[in-house]
């Protein structure tokens, strides 16, 4: 395949963030980043999608649990908006049942990064430009 991505096109459209327990792991990032998540069924898959914006977001996707989502602490890591300041959500983790593994770390000009786990063992990080 060829094909070239146009300067508009992201390199990441969407994130599914492995569950085994739905529920559990629904309200741990609805209390991590105080929102309210859509939960829907498909075939062989329960589903929660994060809140977004449909005519103005560029990336987007939500927690899902079947039988070929496994949550794991070593997969890809996914930084997910902390704006306007990480240490907020990082404050809320533990008592949702994460657990932090990196505390609040400059990255230069690029603002600032986090590692957590989720209540479901899946390694996570956060980004927040302050």
């Amino acid at each position: 395949m060829n094909e070239k991505m146009s300067s508009s096109t992201n390199a990441i459209n969407w994130f599914e963030i492995p569950a085994t327990d739905i529920a559990r792991a629904k309200t741990f990032y609805e209390s991590i980043f105080e929102i309210t998540m859509h939960e829907m069924e498909m075939p062989g898959m329960k589903y929660a999608m994060f809140p977004f914006d449909p005519m103005g977001a560029k990336i987007s996707g939500g927690i899902a649990q079947s039988s070929f989502h496994t949550p794991s602490t070593t997969g890809s890591i996914i930084y997910l908006n902390a704006n306007p300041d990480l240490k907020n959500v990082l404050d809320r983790i533990e008592k949702a049942g994460g657990k932090v593994t990196m505390p609040k770390t400059s990255i230069g000009g690029n603002g600032f990064m986090a590692f957590f786990n989720d209540s479901e063992g899946n390694g996570m990080a956060l980004h927040s430009n302050t």
